[in-house]
């Protein structure tokens, strides 16, 4: 076997599950699971429709490269949504099965493990199938604490000059997964001006990007933030966007990678032998959906809603704030997070995740500890039901505290 899969942590979700085994929930309570980001708002009919015309396809095999209409929409949906002048649908675009898979097999074809010290950069905290993409790349991760005395910014200098020179691939994500930021046009500009100097791959995970709460201010892209500084070949960068937040398909398995024509070439080489074409009646039910915008529009219209009432709830126990984008709140715990997951479990029937699950030990210490991540995406009434659990489980830790006094 592989010895680097000795290398994987658990992933968060088994770490939650062996948490909550014996903390036999509340039974007044109904369940309300807020750990998973797992969109559940209703499918939109006319993707399945699609989904559902374009069976008979199924019968032949897709190409990895995609059908020509299917990259066409994608270049022009990035064109629409970044405001960038043409994106070539033959060089620059490629249809993935869901970022995940893309975000996972990029390492496996960007990374030389046969150089001395290979290494990957991470957002810390972070998605986890980075440091999976990683190890078994035969790498080594570093990473970059996000912290929230500085509104989760990327802070470079966190790594020693010797650290990036090893460096071949970093890994960002914006908006974030957990804390919802979105880089500044001057966090690009400064990994850019890095790349630059050490010949790194950027990889730009935007699943979250379509999430945002002010109509006139979405947010920033990579591929925009490049070609506003004048790298309109998007040299050295390749991000990665996805359906399943976007537009409430995440069984679709449906995404795309758009960036440096060079990287994407050999990338295609790399897919062609990985055996991952996107099925024809998906690609049919994802051209559809990029397409469309109203469907968007209203999704964030639902997520709005939830964040104007489960906000105002969690403001004062917990630092509740607004994300910049996505559908996450990573909230502050007056104590261990760990602690905190479970016993609210136990005592309210709400799950949520530790966020000491979600990020590592760097530079002494771990940015998730004593947060939790709560994804509102269960429906509105649901979510602020679990709020109020929420707020009423904090108050009663806050009179025991005061009793023991």
């Amino acid at each position: 076997m592989n010895p680097h899969l000795e290398r994987l942590q658990p992933y968060p979700f088994q770490k939650l599950h062996a948490l909550l085994q014996g903390a036999s929930p509340n039974p007044a309570f109904r369940a309300i699971n807020l750990s998973i980001g797992e969109p559940r708002h209703a499918t939109p009919a006319f993707i399945l429709e699609a989904a559902t015309r374009a069976l008979p396809s199924v019968a032949q095999y897709p190409t990895t490269l995609g059908q020509p209409a299917l990259r066409q929409a994608l270049a022009d949906w990035i064109a629409r949504r970044y405001a960038l002048p043409g994106i070539d649908p033959q060089t620059q675009v490629l249809p993935v099965n869901g970022s995940r898979e893309a975000l996972f097999s990029f390492a496996q074809a960007v990374v030389d493990p046969t150089r001395p010290g290979a290494t990957v950069v991470c957002p810390n905290p972070f998605y986890q199938i980075y440091e999976g993409a990683t190890l078994l790349a035969g790498a080594t991760p570093q990473f970059l604490n996000l912290l929230p005395e500085n509104r989760f910014a990327l802070d470079f200098e966190q790594l020693p000059d010797a650290v990036w020179r090893r460096t071949q691939l970093v890994y960002m994500c914006s908006p974030g997964n957990p804390a919802g930021n979105v880089m500044s046009l001057d966090e690009w500009r400064r990994l850019f001006e890095l790349a630059d100097r050490y010949g790194f791959v950027i990889a730009s995970d935007e699943c979250y990007s379509e999430i945002y709460f002010d109509a006139l201010a979405p947010p920033l892209g990579a591929l925009q933030a490049a070609y506003r500084l004048g790298r309109h070949d998007f040299r050295g960068l390749v991000v990665f966007s996805s359906l399943s937040k976007r537009s409430n398909v995440p069984g679709l398995r449906s995404g795309f990678v758009a960036g440096d024509a060079r990287i994407l070439e050999r990338y295609l080489r790399y897919r062609t032998y990985h055996g991952c074409a996107m099925s024809p009646a998906v690609q049919a039910a994802s051209l559809a959906a990029w397409r469309d915008e109203s469907h968007v529009e209203e999704n964030r219209r639902l997520y709005r809603a939830k964040f104007d009432a489960v906000v105002p709830l969690l403001a004062e126990p917990l630092g509740a704030a607004r994300p910049d984008a996505g559908f996450y709140l990573w909230l502050r715990t007056p104590f261990d997070d760990v602690a905190f997951a479970r016993l609210l479990y136990r005592d309210y029937n709400v799950t949520v995740l530790p966020g000491s699950y979600l990020a590592r030990e760097a530079n002494g210490l771990n940015p998730g500890r004593n947060f939790v991540r709560v994804a509102l995406v269960a429906p509105l009434e649901e979510c602020v039901e679990a709020a109020e659990r929420i707020r009423r489980f904090v108050a009663e830790g806050r009179r025991e505290t005061a009793a023991a006094r």
